[in-house]
């Protein structure tokens, strides 16, 4: 591997066997690391529900949020993956496999918000139901087609997972499957692209229930996909620093990476930014709330701050195709994309309860913490259940190291 394009040091290639590609032991280190602090994380939480409940919920929605479009993302990009077969994706494929198989977790983690449902829903009290605007929308925003839909949506993105995870581990003990995972993720990509729209409008849209935009669900789309892409850049460069796994990233891998996470940023953008022209340009007295809310009161600064830090800086940044080619330098530029998906996600749901007040609560970070080091602690644990690369997968060999 060269080390003047990725920044790392040069490996020896190793022969293509499941036992010499297992995770070292600092990877198997970190899942018992990472439920230590997601307990430390939920238990001051349950102190913030026992002293400031209303805090308690939109904090834990918050928190929640963030990491299951980290698991939605890596989702879409192992689907995206199977149907390019592109070799781009080969030694990342474990990373999304282990981060897709956190979703059944999640599914559990989700209960509290359930249980918060009256806290959070305005539409789900009476008086706000039966408002004209609110009561036209009855029959979608209803507490029981709420949680049939919950379950729907579960099932879906598991059985995605999980058969894609399994037919990954068929192909490890030298089944000829890849075209069976091409054949789930085709109508996978479309169904899943359908189920995150609708938990986009279900879980965070309704939030405010008289608001609408038909392209909310893109934005969560690929707003997980920008977060999934960095999430994958900061373990590429982790794991590639040591065995065995300094030998099969490169320079080119970290470009293409660098090169979706480019395009990921302008889609964003363009999302983004549509919306709000469209809103803005038509001037209604049902949408225009949403930008008048995050316009005052101090959240005018959190929007110019989404836009230098989630576009702007990224966009010049990523323009250079060394910065792109060097893990290092790339690796920054992923942990700022992380960051400015949490921020995003607080500005879509915080002003709904803090119209008055940027000011973040300290239960804010607990939730982060708590489901956080929930979920990497399952996710380690997942990545070190098997090979760290999918050693009979075609063209394996050839998407080794670098050029």
């Amino acid at each position: 591997m060269s080390s003047a394009g990725t920044g790392l040091a040069a490996a020896p290639a190793r022969p293509l066997i499941a036992s010499n590609w297992q995770a070292p032991e600092r990877v198997r280190g970190w899942g018992p690391k990472a439920f230590v602090a997601g307990g430390v994380g939920l238990a001051a939480s349950v102190v913030g529900f026992l002293t400031d409940r209303e805090h308690f919920f939109t904090s834990y929605l918050l928190g929640y949020s963030f990491w299951l479009s980290l698991a939605l993302g890596c989702l879409g990009l192992l689907m995206l993956h199977h149907m390019s077969r592109g070799t781009w994706g080969l030694p990342a494929r474990r990373i999304w496999e282990a981060g897709a198989r956190t979703l059944l977790p999640l599914a559990i983690l989700f209960l509290p918000v359930l249980f918060g449902m009256s806290e959070l829903y305005s539409w789900t009290r009476p008086e706000v139901a039966a408002e004209e605007m609110v009561a036209a929308k009855k029959f979608y925003l209803s507490v029981p087609f709420f949680l049939g839909r919950y379950v729907f949506f579960f099932l879906v993105w598991i059985f995605l997972a999980e058969r894609l995870s399994r037919l990954s581990a068929e192909q490890d003990g030298g089944g000829q499957v890849a075209r069976k995972m091409q054949v789930v993720a085709a109508p996978g990509l479309l169904i899943y692209a359908l189920t995150v729209t609708f938990a986009s409008f279900d879980w965070l849209m309704s939030l405010e229930p008289k608001w609408f935009s038909t392209i909310y669900g893109l934005w969560l789309i690929v707003g997980s996909a920008l977060a999934a892409m960095a999430f994958t850049i900061i373990m590429a460069r982790s794991l590639a620093q040591e065995a065995p796994m300094d030998g099969a990233f490169g320079a080119r891998h970290f470009h293409d990476y660098g090169k979706l996470t480019f395009a990921f940023t302008i889609l964003w953008t363009y999302i983004t930014f549509s919306q709000f022209l469209i809103i803005w340009s038509a001037n209604l007295p049902v949408e225009i709330p949403f930008y008048l809310t995050r316009s005052h009161n101090g959240w005018q600064y959190i929007s110019a701050f989404l836009i230098f830090c989630q576009f702007v800086i990224p966009f010049v940044l990523l323009l250079s195709r060394d910065r792109k080619r060097h893990a290092g330098r790339l690796v920054k530029v992923a942990w700022l994309a992380l960051l400015m998906r949490f921020v995003d996600l607080a500005w879509q749901i915080c002003p709904n309860f803090r119209p008055s007040s940027i000011a973040p609560n300290w239960m804010d970070f607990a939730a982060l913490v708590g489901v956080g080091g929930i979920w990497l602690g399952l996710f380690a644990r997942n990545l070190g259940s098997r090979p760290l690369l999918p050693v009979n997968a075609p063209n394996l060999a050839e998407s080794l190291g670098d050029e």
